[in-house]
């Protein structure tokens, strides 16, 4: 294996996140090959890439087959390009009005929904005569961002005829992908707009990366592909067909003993003795904790791999430590166990904890050291 790289110059942890840019590839290229020819694809890599990394990754993704890359804020925008990425890249989310000139001058394409957000394109271009790029977000069902369905051809149009405006796109998001009945209320929702207006030229994606394995809609001509880039699958339906990309996993995590020592019969581990030793353990301790976005709910319910060997964690996870039973196993300081792999997917901490991959993968903070390699 070979090491790319690491993101940050904290590197002096015993803990850290890797992440395989040959199964990044591998994802997207696998997604490319589930997309009918024709269609586009967008790589969201909002919330950091769901906290593997955009600046690191968008390259790889670029070259493997996405189009265009999605970002919930300006400011990941404006971090990809400070890296030279080049590539088009749609801010999803809500652009603050005031905002707007500093999407235009780093070249982002905004999602607009509003007569805000139209006076503030206008503004931006006055003071610029740079064309603000825009895809216009439609409601179909969310309930959060986005034109009603109501408005939406109307909206459409004022934006089709504003000159001063880069008019690229039209899109929406599924709020129920994994129910068919809900998902098909949206479409038909977005097929009503669609229908009505002139498309030429325009990007047309309703379909997120759940709904890409799911669900067909002519009126649509991209895809965003999110979760599935990292080697995850999203809720799905139980009933129909479901085209599912081979996938591999893209996240491991890993820390080295820093401490080994004997808790004797009946003697309790870490805050509030929630485990207690019967007969003699051997406890490891490692340095990595819910500060590093471990959740302490997992305390006393996974596992880790060290020296090829299962080893239950033990004891409530500490804010910057937690600790194994090693017992039965031959290992040393410096000796490395993975909590996270191939074999140990973060959606058995998803299941445990009763929420999604998604908002776990995210949860693994910036002060672990990303090391990106290469097999």
């Amino acid at each position: 294996m070979k090491n790319v790289r690491q993101t940050n110059i904290n590197i002096h942890r015993d803990s850290w996140v890797e992440i395989n840019l040959e199964n990044i590839a591998y994802n997207m290229r696998s997604i490319r090959k589930n997309t009918p020819e024709g269609i586009k694809l967008l790589a969201v890599v909002k919330a950091d890439a769901y906290g593997h990394g955009s600046v690191m990754l968008a390259p790889t993704l670029l070259a493997s087959g996405a189009d265009m890359l999605g970002v919930a804020s300006i400011d990941e925008g404006v971090d990809l390009r400070q890296a030279k990425i080049n590539c088009e890249i749609l801010v999803l989310g809500a652009v603050p009005v005031w905002a707007v000139e500093t999407a235009v001058k780093a070249d982002l394409t905004i999602a607009i929904f509003s007569k805000e957000h139209l006076l503030a394109c206008r503004q931006a271009y006055e003071r610029t005569g740079i064309k603000p790029k825009v895809h216009v977000k439609l409601d179909t069902g969310m309930n959060r961002i986005g034109v009603s369905i109501d408005d939406a051809v109307d909206f459409i149009n004022e934006v089709r005829n504003a000159d001063y405006l880069d008019f690229g796109g039209v899109f929406t998001h599924l709020a129920n992908a994994e129910i068919r009945e809900k998902t098909q209320i949206q479409i038909d929702r977005w097929n009503s707009v669609i229908s009505k207006i002139d498309t030429k030229g325009l990007l047309l994606h309703i379909l997120n990366t759940a709904g890409a394995m799911c669900y067909d809609v002519p009126n649509s001509n991209m895809r965003r592909a999110g979760i599935a880039l990292y080697g995850l699958y999203p809720d799905l339906p139980e009933d129909g067909v479901v085209k599912k990309p081979d996938l591999k996993p893209v996240m491991s995590l890993k820390a080295r003993i820093v401490n080994i020592h004997e808790a004797k019969d009946g003697e309790g581990i870490s805050y509030g003795h929630t485990f207690t030793a019967h007969g003699t353990r051997k406890i490891a301790t490692v340095p990595l904790g819910y500060a590093d976005g471990v959740p302490r709910g997992l305390s006393n319910k996974i596992s880790g791999i060290l020296n090829g060997k299962e080893v239950p964690q033990v004891g409530n996870i500490t804010m910057d430590q937690m600790m194994f039973d090693i017992t039965g196993v031959d290992a040393n300081l410096g000796d490395i166990i993975t909590l996270l792999d191939e074999h140990h997917s973060i959606d058995e901490w998803a299941k445990i904890l009763g929420t999604i991959n998604y908002e776990l993968t995210c949860r693994l903070k910036v002060r672990l050291p990303r090391v990106y390699t290469r097999e």
